[in-house]
């Protein structure tokens, strides 16, 4: 048995960004970008109004002075209008500043009468402008190679004229449901079968994180549907199993993937829930094997399995965010293998959710985080924790 650490770090030493690809940005919502991009573009591109109002030398108004309107600025081509002292320029938030101009004054501040208007307040220099560049400077970075490409993300790329980004590859996976105990959704249960809830749970999280789920496929328990699935399945950069990886007489992964040539570096890791995990290779394909209890694929796919992914995807960082929360009750670790807890993250507060058993459905259902209480170690109520977010 490995332990969590080790196994952690062999897979992500195993794994490689796949090859990059330029796409729209209209498509690059959370993939990741491959490349450093900086700005060609200044932001604001050129000085302009903050408000609607009037384009004015500040040294010209004084509460009660009395301006000649000469003109009107919309946002959009600039008219090259220029201001005089004594004279304003009506111009609206966007517009760029005619010349001259060093200060806006807002149309609440001044009462328009008929081609003049009466400054109501003393005006500052600078007031309302949006200076050129105030915001973003040529050659400034935008995005890092590995940073997820969010909504905000884009708009800065869109702001440069960039149509294209380029993003780390993807990553197919396909899941292979195994058991006679199962039963597909939609199907009658026979006595001593439960539905299939595992494949729903990966192909959404691999979807919730941009990997393409290529196929989902459940077996029997029998060793030559199995091998047919497994080849089939190879064919894709990711092979997720999920049950049958123990050591049953009805757990035939294993022996399956060896008599179809893989080499498997890891079998059991030192977590819990989750320790009979597999990962190993079949040609150029990474195989995964996750145990059947839910909270135990859950976990193990979300220690070991997502960061593999995120890697291959090109992501930087490949963790899980953590953030600090107090602890609610007493927690004793006695299991020599480190335990993850679900639980909630609420209010600055983390409290385990229902039963901690590796097949409590509803409790995982119920939580949004993880909680990581080493082998041996108890954790008092009240102190400070780093928990993973999930959900």
């Amino acid at each position: 048995m490995i332990s969590e650490s080790d196994a952690r770090a062999k897979i992500l030493e195993a794994v490689r960004p796949l090859p990059a690809r330029k796409m729209s940005i209209l498509r690059a919502l959370d993939r990741f970008a491959a490349d450093d991009y900086f700005a060609q573009l200044p932001l604001p591109v050129f000085d302009n109004s903050a408000m609607d109002g009037y384009g004015v030398i500040a040294s010209d108004c004084k509460v009660g002075k009395r301006l000649a309107v000469i003109g009107e600025q919309p946002a959009g081509v600039d008219r090259k209008l220029r201001v005089s002292n004594g004279e304003a320029i009506r111009i609206f938030t966007g517009a760029p500043m005619p010349q001259s101009a060093d200060a806006i004054v807002m149309q609440e501040d001044v009462t328009r009468d008929g081609d003049e208007i009466v400054v109501n307040v003393d005006v500052d220099v600078g007031e309302f402008i949006r200076k050129r560049g105030c915001d973003l400077g040529e050659g400034q970075k935008i995005l890092s190679k590995g940073e997820r490409i969010s909504a905000t993300k884009l708009a800065l790329l869109a702001s440069q004229g960039m149509a294209e980004v380029l993003v780390g590859g993807e990553v197919r996976a396909a899941i292979i449901s195994t058991g006679d105990e199962l039963a597909n959704l939609g199907e009658k249960l026979q006595p001593g079968q439960i539905y299939d809830s595992n494949s729903p749970l990966l192909q959404s999280l691999l979807q919730q994180f941009g990997a393409v789920v290529a196929s989902v496929q459940h077996c029997r328990d029998a060793s030559d549907s199995l091998r047919k699935t497994i080849q089939s399945a190879a064919k894709n950069e990711i092979l997720i199993v999920t049950g049958g990886v123990s050591v049953g007489e009805h757990d035939l992964v294993q022996a399956t993937l060896r008599e179809l040539g893989a080499k498997i570096d890891i079998w059991r890791v030192a977590i819990k829930p989750g320790k009979p995990f597999l990962f190993g290779t079949l040609g150029s394909c990474f195989v995964f094997g996750l145990p059947g209890n839910p909270v135990s694929a859950f976990v193990t796919f979300l220690q070991f399995v997502r960061p593999a992914i995120l890697k291959m995807m090109g992501a930087e960082d490949v963790d899980l965010p953590r953030i600090p929360a107090k602890l609610t009750v007493d927690q004793i670790n006695e299991s020599e293998r480190a335990l993850y807890l679900r639980g909630k993250f609420e209010d600055g507060n983390f409290a385990p959710v229902g039963r901690q058993e590796s097949h409590a459905l509803f409790g995982l259902s119920q939580s949004n985080a993880l909680l990581r209480v080493g082998a041996g170690e108890s954790i008092k109520a009240g102190q400070t924790v780093a928990v993973q977010v999930v959900d």
